[in-house]
């Protein structure tokens, strides 16, 4: 239902699909030509939504009982989900092309080697989808840099919704290349806004279609709607082991110098993490309008829906606060994929999943190639125990943050700086990272077989980095 009016949806456009067709297109897709399908043909495929928010943590989903109701206790939480670059524009040119930085080329939100004018837009999910009859909308944040260009449409959309100014309020959207302002009142609040764009997407479509869904929250400045911004006022604080670490001597040389955290700081952080939290609420309730509509639609049943953000954050921990590092706060995301005819409700999928493997998974779903991408399709694990990946490869480059290639795997998390520093963990032993085993001789081992892993992986490596 619409949020600001709470209207009643409109009728029905098509009819849900039989699962066992669902499944059916789900195994074979990859192996189905493509070329255009029939008007009939199309009727059948399933529909995808992709729901990306902006910073936020994986240990957050929490504070969005619907994302639980709805799509989690329905679907699979793969608890081990990360992006391969935690940076905004990069990670959501990883998202839409299936590519790793080194392949998309976008490692920056600006730059030489970042932004909106860096990425090839040519081939996507979204121009796959379209050029084989989906249907296809994005609504919310593109990329970085889009604002001077707010009146182009990218292949593959058929319905553009984006930010040109992005905020909670006062911002503007571009409407299929048209530019609308939005100001400071309740029903302007953006967040809700772009749900009820999103609805209004979903109802007015007939035969499949893919809808990517991207809200600002819960990126600062955070702006809680106002119906939520008492919430979690009584939420103790997050202290967990690393937090404010106290002895930085292993941590590489960019990070030693931090100062420990103030007590002023520290209560900043705090509120700023209650307002990050109050801002997916938002979200939450964003979401319960898209699953309404779409099973008012009767297409609830037949959708792919997957829910992800572009990169964690951290409120603290190494005396860090904020994203592009390679520490767990800032590389793992909530991660959760709901389709009625492949996943079990409620199931914990512990193997490494990344935010590349969401476009070769729709791709394959929708039965259309996936041209270039890296990433992997999820759907294998939904249907078999096949053999996963034991790891991947984190990329960066930067200058507060030295460009670095990460890998990390089932057990170990291992970073090489371009400084030549490097740090390994044990992820089994020290999950919050705090004891650098680089320097350990036990270790020498599983250090050797990384060193040659992020060579082999990290290739080509980022902008001015050399091993």
């Amino acid at each position: 239902m619409n949020l600001r009016s709470r209207t009643t949806l409109r009728p029905a456009y098509v009819r849900r699909t039989a699962l066992t067709c669902a499944l059916c297109l789900a195994l074979i897709g990859p192996l189905m030509p493509a070329a255009g399908p029939t008007a009939a043909r199309a009727a059948q495929r399933p529909s995808l939504v992709l729901i990306v928010t902006d910073d936020q943590r994986w240990d957050t989903t929490f504070a969005m009982p619907v994302l639980q109701r709805r799509l989690a206790d329905r679907g699979v939480t793969f608890t081990n989900g990360f992006v391969v670059n935690p940076q905004c524009c990069p990670s959501r040119a990883n998202i839409l092309t299936g590519q790793y930085s080194h392949s998309t080329g976008v490692y920056d939100n600006t730059g030489p080697f970042g932004g909106f004018r860096v990425f090839d837009d040519s081939s996507t999910i979204a121009t796959w989808l379209n050029d084989s009859g989906y249907s296809t909308a994005l609504v919310g944040k593109y990329l970085n840099g889009y604002r001077r260009h707010a009146k182009y449409v990218p292949p593959g959309w058929d319905r553009w919704v984006a930010f040109a100014k992005s905020d909670y309020y006062n911002y503007n959207l571009s409407l299929d290349g048209r530019l609308r302002s939005f100001g400071s009142s309740a029903e302007d609040y953006s967040t809700d806004v772009l749900a009820d764009k999103a609805a209004s997407f979903i109802q007015k479509t007939s035969g499949p279609l893919f809808l990517y869904w991207a809200p600002k929250a819960p990126h600062g400045p955070s702006t809680p709607a106002l119906r939520h911004r008492f919430a979690f006022h009584g939420l103790p604080p997050s202290r967990p082991p690393n937090y404010n670490e106290l002895d930085m001597a292993d941590k590489p040389a960019w990070l030693q110098g931090w100062p420990a955290w103030t007590p002023e700081k520290e209560r900043r952080t705090d509120r700023k993490r209650k307002l990050m939290l109050r801002t997916l609420l938002a979200v939450d309730d964003g979401i319960d309008v898209i699953m309404d509509a779409l099973k008012a639609t009767d297409r609830l049943e037949n959708t792919m829906i997957a829910f992800v953000s572009d990169n964690g954050y951290t409120w603290g921990e190494h005396r860090l606060q904020g994203k592009l590092t390679p520490y767990e706060e800032s590389i793992r995301v909530p991660y959760v994929v709901r389709y009625d005819p492949l996943t079990d409700p409620g199931t914990i999928e512990t193997r490494l999943a990344a935010t590349i493997d969401l476009a070769p998974t729709f791709a394959a779903v929708a039965g259309v190639p996936a041209p270039g991408a890296e990433g992997r399709n999820l759907n294998r694990l939904f249907s078999s125990a096949r053999r996963w990946r034991e790891d991947l490869l984190i990329e960066h480059h930067g200058e507060l943050v030295p460009t670095y290639c990460e890998i990390r795997s089932d057990n170990y998390s291992y970073v090489r700086y371009t400084t030549g520093e490097e740090e390994l963990y044990n992820m089994r032993t020290d999950r919050y990272q705090l004891d650098n085993a680089v320097g350990s001789a036990g270790s020498r081992p599983i250090l050797e077989a990384m060193r040659a892993r992020v060579q082999k992986l990290c290739d080509p490596p980022p902008p001015g980095f050399s091993f």
